[in-house]
C-alpha cells in the first residue's frame, strides 16, 4: 500500500479525456524527508484534536459562561477525540473552581419518611458523621454503666421503697382490722382469702356451715365489708404504679439527659453554630433521652449488641448516623481540589439522579435515610457531568430525569417505578438538593439535530453547540501535528517508536479514511488500534521500532479480515455468476460503480446497466423504480437524465421514444444518483448504435446540463473495478471515468497508481457527458454548430437523428390513427 522510503513516485503525465492529469495526483504522497525528524521518539507528544478552533472555542465559552442553561452538546462521530480533549480542557479549567460544598442526610424525627438534606463546607460531612457514630459509640458504654452506678441505683431504691411501704401499711391496717372483727385475712398465691375465726382459730367449712343462719350472716357481713376496703386498696395501686413509673421516668430522663448532653456537647461545639445542625442535634438530643432503653439491656438489645459490633450497622442506631451523600469532588479523576468532573458512559436514572436501596433483616424489608444514595447529578453538583448523548437517549427515563434536575435546578431522589410489589417498605421522599453543574452531552450530528427538531426542552437546556469534525485541512503544519499525536498514542500506550516513513504512510492512509487527498480523517479509537497491531509486527519481526513494513502489513490485514463479502462478490463476477465484462464492446450496455458498506468495510462494486429504446410517447422506464427496488435519490437522477435528453435533443421536436434503463442483476435496492452518468450513456449508446468499452466503467451524476459532478467513495469505486481488471489481466485498454471535482479526493492504493504509471489503467477525469463519451465509445461527442447541427459522425448527430426519425414515424402514427 505504501512504497519504500523513495517515495519519488512515478514521473510524467496520463491522458485522461481532454485534461490530462499528473500520477502525483492519483495519490498525493507524505515525503518523510519533509517530516524532520527520522523517529516518533524524537517528537514532543501532541495532546488534543488537530485543528478544532470551533469546537474548542465554543466548550470553553460553554465553561466560562455561568448562566443558566448554557449546557453543552459536543457534535463529532465516535472516534474523533472530542471526549478525551474536552477531558483535558476540563482538567486545565475545573480545578480553578471553587470546590462545591458537602451534602449529608439525616434522619427526620418529625416525617420519618422525608429525610433531610444538610449543606455543609467542602469536606466537613465525613467529618460530622464520624462525630455522630462516635457520640453513639460512647453512650452504648456510658448510659449502660451510668444505670448500674449506685447514685442511680440508690434513688431508684428510695421510690421503690416509697411506693412499697405505701402499700403494705394499708394491708397490715386491714389486717389489724379484721382481726379485731375475728376475720383471718390470708395471703394467697392468686390474692388475699378470709376466713372466720372463734377464739382465735379458723372455723373448719364444715363447722361454720353448722352454725346458726343469723350467726353465718352476721361474719358474712363482716367479710364483704372487709373485702371491699382490699378492693379499694387494690384499686389504689395501677394508680400507684403509674406514679411510680413517672417517677422512674423522670428518674431515667435526668440521669440520660445529663450524659447525651455531655456526650453530644463535642459535636454541638464543632457544628452547632449551623442553624439546621443544631435544630436537628437538639432532636437527636430528645430522641436519645426518650429511648435510653435502646442502650440499657433487655432481651432484644443484648441479642443485637452481639450481632452488631459497630454502632454504623446496629439497626437501632441508624436514625441517629449521618450519610454522607458527596464530599469534596467526586469526579474520580485523583482531583483533591477544585470542582468534580464525572463521566457517565451508560447511565441510568438510578446512577443520574441516585436511588433508595432497601434491606432485609430479621425477617422484613427496611430502608431510611443511610440507605439514599447518590446519583451522578449529586456528585457532579459545582461541576461538570460527561454524557453519552446515545446512551442516554436508549433509556428514555434518564434523559427525562436529567431534564427535570435542569429544569428545576434541584436534585431529586427519585423512587423506582412501582412494580406493583407490595412487600416494599414506604418509599422514602428525601429533601431534594440544589443543582449547580454543567452538563456536557456528546454524540453525533444526526442525534443533536433529531433532538432539536423533536424536544423542545432540549433546546432550552443545551445552548452551546461544540462541533468537532472528523477532518481536518492537510497541510505540512497539520501533517507534522499529526506526527507528534502518533508519538502521544505511541507514548501512552508504551509501545515501541515509529520511524518517519511508517509515520508517512499512516497520513497518506488517514487520506484515504477521508476520501480527500487535501484532508486527513482523525480517528484515536482506530489510530490507537492499527498503532498496537503494527508494534505487534514490529516485535514479531524483532525491530526496535516500528517501520513501514509494520505499518503496511497492518494495514493490509485489516482489510484482509474485512474483506469476506467483497471477495465472495468479487468471485461471482470472476466465476460469471454476476455479469461484468472488461474487454470488448457492446451497444446499450455498461459498467456502473457503487460503494457497498458492510460494518467498517467499504470497497467498490462493478454493476452492469443496460438501455432498450423504441419508438413511444416520451417515457424512460426505470425499472428499479418500478420493481420498487429504487430509492428517492436514484430516481431523481433519472429523471434530470431525461431532463438532458429533452434539453438537449428535443428544442423543436417531440420526444417519440420509450426507453428503459434497469441494473442487471440487482436484487437489492439502489438509491443515489451516482450512476445518472453511466444511464445517460446508455441510453445514448442505444440511440446511436455506438458500442461503449466494456473496458472501461464509470461513476458520476450529472444535472440537466450534462456537467458530471463529484461523487463519493471515488477510490473505493476505482479499486474495486481495477481489481477485476487486474484479475482477469490488465491489458492496457482498461479504465475508469471519474467527474473531474472529484480529483482532490484521489487516494488510491499504490498498486493502482503503480499500473497507471505503466500504461495498464487508465483515469479518465472529464467535466461533462460529453467528454464521458468520447472516452467510452471513442467517438467524437460533437458540438452544435451555428446552424444547429451537431457534426457528422459524432455521437450526439447520431442520437438526434434517431430522435427526429421516431419522432416522423410517430406522426405517421398519429396520422394514420386519425
Amino acid at each position: 500500500m505504501f512504497s519504500s522510503s523513495k517515495r519519488d513516485g512515478f514521473r510524467g503525465r496520463q491522458k485522461q479525456g481532454r485534461d490530462a492529469i499528473k500520477l502525483a495526483d492519483l495519490r498525493r504522497a507524505t515525503n518523510p524527508a519533509t517530516l524532520g525528524f527520522l523517529s516518533t521518539a524524537e517528537l514532543e507528544p501532541l495532546d488534543g484534536l488537530l485543528g478544532q478552533e470551533r469546537g474548542l472555542e465554543a466548550v470553553s465559552l460553554g465553561l466560562n459562561l455561568r448562566a443558566d442553561r448554557f449546557n453543552i452538546f459536543a457534535i463529532g462521530p465516535h472516534g474523533s477525540g472530542k471526549l478525551k480533549t474536552i477531558e483535558g480542557m476540563l482538567d486545565e479549567v475545573v480545578p480553578g473552581w471553587p470546590a462545591p460544598s458537602d451534602w449529608v442526610y439525616v434522619h427526620n424525627f418529625r416525617q420519618a419518611h422525608r429525610p433531610v438534606a444538610i449543606e455543609m463546607k467542602p469536606g466537613e460531612g465525613p467529618e460530622f458523621a464520624q462525630m455522630m457514630v462516635d457520640m453513639v459509640d460512647e453512650l452504648r458504654v456510658g448510659l449502660p454503666a451510668l444505670f448500674d452506678s449506685e447514685e442511680y441505683l440508690s434513688r431508684r431504691r428510695i421510690i421503690d421503697l416509697s411506693f412499697e411501704s405505701d402499700q403494705e401499711d394499708a394491708i397490715d391496717n386491714l389486717v389489724d382490722l379484721a382481726l379485731t372483727k375475728d376475720i383471718q385475712i390470708v395471703r394467697t398465691a392468686s390474692g388475699f382469702t378470709m376466713l372466720p375465726l372463734e377464739d382465735g382459730e379458723i372455723i373448719e367449712p364444715d363447722d361454720f356451715a353448722s352454725k346458726p343462719l343469723s350467726e353465718r350472716r352476721i361474719v358474712e357481713a363482716k367479710i364483704k365489708d372487709l373485702e371491699r376496703q382490699l378492693s379499694e386498696i387494690m384499686e389504689r395501686l395501677p394508680q400507684q404504679q403509674k406514679e411510680r413509673a413517672e417517677q422512674l421516668q423522670a428518674l431515667n430522663v435526668d440521669m440520660a439527659h445529663k450524659a447525651v448532653s455531655a456526650s453530644l456537647s463535642t459535636v454541638r461545639t464543632r457544628f452547632g453554630g449551623f442553624d439546621l445542625i443544631g435544630a436537628y442535634l437538639d432532636d437527636v438530643e430528645g430522641d436519645l433521652v426518650r429511648h435510653v432503653g435502646l442502650f440499657t439491656g433487655g432481651e432484644i438489645a443484648n441479642v443485637l449488641e452481639n450481632r452488631y459490633a459497630s454502632s454504623v450497622d446496629d439497626p437501632r442506631f441508624r436514625r441517629y448516623m449521618v450519610n454522607v451523600l458527596v464530599t469534596e469532588p467526586a469526579g474520580g479523576r485523583g482531583k483533591k481540589t477544585g470542582a468534580p468532573v464525572l463521566k457517565v458512559m451508560n447511565p441510568t436514572i438510578s446512577q443520574l439522579v441516585g436511588a433508595v436501596e432497601t434491606l432485609a433483616e430479621l425477617g422484613t424489608v427496611n430502608t431510611d435515610h443511610t440507605m439514599i444514595k447518590a446519583g451522578a447529578l449529586h456528585q457532579a453538583n459545582g461541576g461538570v457531568l460527561l454524557l453519552d448523548a446515545e446512551k442516554l437517549m436508549q433509556n428514555p427515563h434518564a434523559w427525562e430525569g436529567v431534564k427535570r434536575a435542569l429544569l428545576a435546578k434541584f436534585v431529586r431522589v427519585e423512587s423506582p417505578i412501582d412494580d406493583g410489589d407490595v412487600s416494599r417498605p414506604i418509599s422514602l421522599q428525601p429533601e431534594p438538593i440544589p443543582l449547580n453543574v454543567r452538563v456536557i452531552l456528546f454524540g453525533e450530528r444526526q442525534l443533536y439535530h433529531h433532538l432539536k427538531e423533536t424536544d423542545h426542552e432540549f433546546t432550552q437546556l443545551f445552548k452551546i453547540q461544540a462541533e468537532f469534525d472528523a477532518q481536518v485541512d492537510r497541510t505540512r503544519d497539520v501533517e507534522i501535528a499529526y506526527a507528534r499525536l502518533i508519538a502521544a498514542v505511541l507514548r501512552r500506550r508504551k509501545l515501541r517508536a515509529m520511524d518517519s516513513v511508517g509515520v508517512a504512510g499512516l497520513i497518506e492512509e488517514s487520506a484515504r479514511q477521508a476520501g480527500d487527498a487535501e484532508k486527513l480523517e482523525i480517528n484515536f479509537v482506530t489510530l490507537q488500534d492499527v498503532l498496537e497491531e503494527a508494534d505487534y509486527w514490529a516485535k514479531d519481526a524483532g525491530r526496535k521500532n516500528i517501520t513501514h513494513e509494520d505499518v503496511h502489513k497492518t494495514l493490509r490485514q485489516r482489510e484482509g479480515r474485512a474483506s469476506h463479502v467483497r471477495d465472495k462478490l468479487r468471485e461471482a463476477v470472476l466465476r460469471d455468476l454476476h455479469m461484468v465484462a472488461t474487454d470488448g464492446t457492446e451497444i446499450g450496455q455498461i459498467n456502473a460503480l457503487s460503494v457497498m458498506e458492510i460494518g467498517d468495510s467499504s470497497f467498490g462494486r462493478a454493476s452492469r446497466i443496460t438501455a432498450r429504446v423504441r419508438l413511444g410517447s416520451g417515457r424512460v422506464t426505470d425499472i428499479e423504480r418500478e420493481a420498487e427496488l429504487g430509492g428517492s435519490l436514484h430516481s431523481k437522477g433519472v429523471m434530470i437524465l431525461w431532463g438532458y435528453l429533452a434539453g438537449t435533443y428535443a428544442q423543436t421536436m417531440p420526444l417519440s421514444l420509450s426507453a428503459s434503463l434497469v441494473f442487471e442483476q440487482s436484487y437489492q435496492g439502489v438509491d443515489g444518483d451516482s450512476a445518472s452518468a453511466a444511464e445517460l450513456v446508455a441510453l445514448l449508446s442505444a440511440l446511436a448504435n455506438a458500442p461503449i468499452r466494456q473496458g472501461i466503467a464509470i461513476t458520476g451524476s450529472i444535472n440537466q446540463l450534462g456537467q458530471m459532478q463529484a461523487i463519493g467513495g471515488v477510490n473505493e469505486k476505482i479499486e474495486g473495478f481495477f481489481d477485476i481488471c487486474k484479475a482477469r489481466g490488465l491489458t492496457g485498454e482498461q479504465g475508469v471515468v471519474v467527474p473531474y471535482a472529484n480529483r482532490v479526493n484521489l487516494m488510491l492504493r499504490e498498486d493502482v497508481v503503480t499500473a497507471c504509471g505503466r500504461g495498464k489503467f487508465h483515469i479518465h477525469m472529464v467535466k461533462d457527458i460529453d467528454e464521458a463519451l468520447e472516452v467510452l465509445t471513442g467517438m467524437s461527442a460533437g458540438k452544435r454548430s451555428r446552424g444547429g447541427t451537431f457534426s457528422k459522425g459524432s455521437v450526439n448527430r447520431a442520437v438526434e437523428a434517431r430522435l427526429m426519425e421516431m419522432a416522423v414515424m410517430r406522426r405517421k402514427f398519429n396520422d394514420i390513427d386519425s
